[in-house]
């Protein structure tokens, strides 16, 4: 592209380097700190205090490391299956539906199978991922047989998903001693999972995203799968070329992504909350904050384990905020936008050169 009235060039880029993306990215992050700044002004608060307080009040605090990590939790997990997801370019917005389908069928298990205690847990956890992992998969197959758009299928997924739980917590899931909100029963105890003591971060479910996020970082870099995922991304010309079938590469990528989203259900109904309550309570709009923590990993897992946790501080902060300053609820919302929306504006640097003059 040139356009010589103002004299930039846009030069495009076959591969931008690691210092690049790195380059880009903090300066994206930058971007929308500043611009976050301006809409903290316009409330009539001084940017420089309001980071202030959400630094001191989750960084330097206990209880504020503890809350960074159960909001890691669910984007950890969902965060790696979308990473993976876009690196083969198949945008599943549907995260947020995955996991309360995964929450749903783990509880229909939890509620309603009846099994020995030691494999009730399991079968929740398998339950969950495949919840999670059919929801996405049916995304996948109207792509592949119909040419649905998936970014729209997902997208309505999840609305689906959220009146399902909302009619069988107020219906034939709903539990006998509720009062004022709805809900179902409570699980049994050796249907929860543990705790670290004195907090809600249930490290079983911490100490599973880590592996896994190890795990699929080793499989799309060292494996013939995951080099298949890899080219079906990046050249699907050459995918033809070499004879993969691209269908099913699309498929599996949606079913590990769904299933690690449905998992994340699993972790806050089965370690937080300990029975099946409202969408809007059992996560807090985890599987879109995900997919900003999926676009910074910038197509590898691996560095999930680095951008869950920067959210995750994000999520928190904005809580404190709420407490603190007496900020509108959904502070954290536009937060989690203007970061978005920076890093899609981002996108524009790391394919072109941007080149000054004639």
């Amino acid at each position: 592209m040139d356009d010589r009235g103002c004299g930039v060039r846009l030069e495009p880029l076959a591969n931008a380097s690691p210092g690049r993306v790195l380059g880009v990215t903090l300066a994206a992050l930058g971007l929308a700190f500043v611009l976050v700044g301006a809409v903290f002004v316009a409330y009539g608060q001084n940017p420089l205090e309001v980071y202030r307080i959400m630094l001191t009040g989750t960084l330097l605090d206990a209880k504020g490391w503890q809350e960074i990590l159960r909001r890691s939790i669910p984007l950890l997990l969902i965060g790696v299956g979308l990473t993976l997801a876009f690196r083969a370019q198949f945008y599943n917005i549907g995260a947020e539906g995955q996991l309360l389908l995964g929450a749903v069928l783990a509880a229909g298990v939890a509620l309603f199978v009846p099994l020995p205690a030691p494999l009730s847990l399991p079968a929740m956890a398998l339950a969950g991922a495949l919840g999670g992992a059919l929801w996405c998969g049916l995304a996948a197959w109207l792509r592949l047989r119909f040419s649905v758009n998936e970014i729209l299928s997902t997208l309505m997924l999840n609305y689906v998903a959220q009146s399902l739980v909302i009619f069988l917590i107020n219906g034939p899931w709903r539990g006998k001693d509720v009062r004022g909100y709805i809900y179902s029963d409570r699980f049994a105890e050796y249907q929860q999972i543990p705790v670290w003591a004195g907090s809600s971060v249930h490290w079983p479910t911490l100490l599973l995203g880590v592996l896994l996020a190890l795990l699929m970082q080793l499989l799309l870099s060292r494996t013939t799968l995951g080099f298949r995922m890899r080219i079906v991304g990046e050249n699907p010309g050459a995918a033809r070329y070499l004879g993969i079938a691209q269908g099913r590469v699309l498929l599996l990528l949606a079913l590990i992504t769904g299933g690690l989203a449905g998992l994340a259900g699993v972790g806050e109904i089965a370690g937080i909350h300990h029975r099946l309550i409202e969408p809007s309570q059992l996560s807090s709009g985890y599987g879109f904050t995900a997919i900003i923590v999926a676009w910074l990993a910038r197509g590898h897992p691996a560095l999930v384990l680095l951008t869950a946790p920067l959210m995750g501080l994000v999520l928190a902060g904005g809580d404190l905020l709420k407490v603190s300053l007496n900020m509108p609820f959904r502070i954290v919302d536009i937060f989690s936008g203007v970061i978005l929306f920076c890093l899609i504006g981002s996108e524009l640097f790391l394919r072109y050169r941007v080149r000054w003059g004639r």
